[in-house]
């Protein structure tokens, strides 16, 4: 009897306490149980369109809510785990120049894929839609909106998960299984292409690859920012095939989706399969050969 408690109590329980895998399972079901228990709450208040242009106020609220759900299950395993909320990505040197930099990197990105697009003739320019206060007003709606999306998904893939994940089965193959799972949310959005999805998981890995060379998620958050503010916002595209209310530039897409992105946006073009990799050479060349010996956590 007694080994058999012992036994029992091995498949649960470690050295360190709880098992790595146990505690992500804990994580998720959290998670889940949180977002289903609250959704008819949340649905009270708002209802997004994948169909329609969204406003700004609806998808704050949403975005507030996931933070808020995301932090409390984090709060929930930092407690069991005697350790802070914020030391799963968000402590650290240089924070603010992180985020910025990385919003500048996804603007500047996204900005270089639409430059090609249209000398390419994939994507139009149909004017401004906005000017004046209006334009600051959404303008800075829609940025701590998208700041609120990347802290979301960036906390709930590549925060406690991946730095639970990487001590059981390595960094590497946690952010590959995480950033597959980044691939099957995004899959259930109506306007998601196949090149979207696989754009969706590249820029993933790319991710997962800032957080192995600055041990944060500031740059992260700060380019999913970046380049959904400039796809949605500045130039008016759709962005995994939805569209919001109120942006500076219209564009539309022009012939063989495969070049344009059609109804999903730039991120669908196959022009845009290269950014994730130049950015990858990029990031090696500028904190790679700082810190060639670098490890995680």
């Amino acid at each position: 009897m007694r080994l058999n408690r012992i036994s029992v109590r091995s498949v649960f329980l470690s050295e360190q306490g709880i098992r790595v895998g146990w505690k992500a399972l804990l994580f998720m079901g959290l998670s889940i149980t949180l977002r289903m228990g609250t959704r008819p709450a949340l649905g009270s208040l708002i209802v997004l369109s994948q169909s329609e242009p969204n406003p700004p106020s609806h998808a704050l609220i949403r975005e507030s809510w996931l933070v808020l759900l995301v932090f409390i299950a984090t709060w929930v395993m930092a407690r069991i785990e005697k350790r802070s909320v914020f030391s799963f990505g968000y402590t650290g040197e240089a924070r603010l120049i992180r985020f910025v930099s990385g919003v500048a990197w996804g603007f500047f990105s996204l900005s270089a894929l639409v430059g090609v697009m249209w000398q390419s003739g994939s994507l139009v320019f149909d004017g401004f839609s906005l000017d004046g206060a209006a334009a600051w007003k959404y303008g800075i709606e829609w940025a701590l909106m998208f700041t609120l999306v990347g802290i979301a998904e960036e906390s709930e893939l590549r925060g406690y998960l991946q730095y639970t994940l990487s001590r059981g089965i390595g960094f590497w193959w946690s952010a590959l299984i995480l950033s597959m799972v980044f691939v099957l949310l995004h899959a259930f959005l109506a306007g998601e292409s196949a090149l979207g999805l696989f754009q969706t998981g590249a820029l993933g890995m790319v991710f997962c690859l800032s957080l192995w060379y600055t041990k944060s998620l500031f740059w992260a958050v700060g380019f999913h920012a970046g380049w959904d503010w400039s796809e949605s916002y500045f130039y008016g595209a759709p962005d995994s095939g939805m569209l919001i209310q109120g942006h500076l530039f219209t564009t539309h897409p022009v012939g063989d989706p495969l070049w344009s992105g059609g109804m999903t946006g730039p991120e669908g073009s196959l022009l845009s399969i290269l950014l994730p990799i130049l950015m990858a050479v990029g990031m090696w060349l500028w904190w790679g050969k700082r810190n060639s010996s670098a490890t995680f956590p």
